[in-house]
């Protein structure tokens, strides 16, 4: 079948394009996407930050409506409204044990373009297009594994429109204080960068019941709303020493924090936060940047943990349906950081994401 996407044949650009869509295959469900969300790891494949193979379709947040389902699919079924998430292959041991997030797979998978058997679903005039994350959400139509679709009990498409980054940036954001981290209740965390997965953090430790909420970014605006999403402080990270205030705010230390800038001096800086004992969760793209890290007197000798930590250490089958949840009891309202998006805007988007007028663009078919 034929359907319009937004195709990336050159790094950095975005072309609005007719294209050809293969039917699923086993275990894999043909979906009408209602909407797809922009993450900055979009941009980074965008710009060749992480290699992807091109041409692509880009887009990983996709929400719709299945359409056709393949052999061998028996949770899903047309009519259904899923949020779609990452790729996994389901038989490696991490998969089986409940981790797809950490799937031997996972690098080709969100990657190369390709899916579990190793061919692609795309195609302009023969030549083969790949799809990202097994996705390629920035089409009218696209096909996934069943494994990457998740049901929901969303009662309208406009509803579900608002839950796009559920399937990543939400997840993300949430899953490192739930699910990583394990924030405790009375505990102190400190978010940095409060873009849409550092928002979604700041959520997830008001769920967890922390007493302490630090948020850190540049952006006086974001940090006002960070104060609304549960944050009981904001530093900007261009007027204060940093460090120096998240300790004098928590006589000592915090006990957990999440770096999610992308900026990777700032993995530094969530470790030197810590108290004794305290735990660092990485989980913004840096690509191939490094940094040097003092091993005794920061990680030994306060027998702090840093980790790194993919997709929020989530099951979506098991985790998307609890963010539902969250957001209907009001403890999840993403819906307030959405700006709506025409495929044909779709750079614009990516702007307005990259200067932060915007926290979670979202691309409405």
């Amino acid at each position: 079948m034929k359907t319009i996407a937004a195709v990336t044949h050159e790094k950095g650009q975005l072309s609005i394009e007719e294209v050809e869509l293969a039917p699923p295959k086993v275990s894999e469900v043909l979906v009408r996407n209602i909407a797809c969300g922009v993450c900055h790891t979009d941009a980074a494949g965008l710009h060749q930050f992480i290699p992807v193979a091109l041409p692509i379709i880009l887009g990983h947040e996709g929400v719709g409506i299945v359409e056709a389902v393949g052999a061998g699919v028996e949770s899903l079924k047309p009519g259904d409204r899923v949020i779609l998430s990452y790729p996994s292959c389901g038989t490696c041991s991490y998969c089986i044990a409940g981790h797809p997030y950490a799937c031997d797979h996972l690098n080709e998978l969100f990657f190369s373009g390709t899916f579990k058997d190793g061919t692609k679903r795309f195609s302009q005039n023969g030549q083969e297009i790949s799809s990202f994350f097994g996705q390629g959400s920035f089409s009218q139509y696209v096909v996934v594994d069943a494994r990457n679709a998740v049901k929901v009990a969303i009662d309208s498409d406009d509803e579900l429109a608002k839950l796009c980054s559920l399937g990543c940036g939400v997840q993300t954001g949430v899953g490192a204080v739930l699910n990583g981290l394990k924030a405790q209740a009375g505990s102190s965390l400190v978010v940095f960068g409060c873009g849409g997965v550092g928002m979604s953090a700041v959520m997830g430790a008001a769920i967890a019941g922390c007493s302490t909420i630090i948020a850190v970014d540049v952006n006086d605006e974001r940090l006002m709303l960070a104060r609304e999403f549960g944050a009981t402080h904001t530093l900007n990270g261009k007027s204060v020493d940093v460090v120096k205030e998240i300790k004098k705010i928590t006589n000592g230390g915090v006990n957990y924090s999440v770096e999610s800038s992308g900026l990777s001096h700032l993995t530094l800086t969530a470790i030197e936060c810590l108290a004794r004992l305290g735990k660092a969760c990485v989980v913004s793209v840096t690509g191939p940047e490094t940094v040097a890290l003092p091993i005794e007197m920061g990680l030994m000798n306060p027998s702090v943990t840093l980790m790194g930590l993919t997709e929020g250490g989530s099951n979506p089958q098991v985790m998307i349906p609890q963010l539902v949840e969250f957001y209907k009891a009001g403890k999840l309202p993403v819906d307030r950081l959405v700006k709506f998006y025409d495929l044909k805007d779709i750079e614009t988007a990516f702007a307005d994401s990259h200067s932060g007028v915007t926290i979670k663009p979202i691309i409405k078919f």
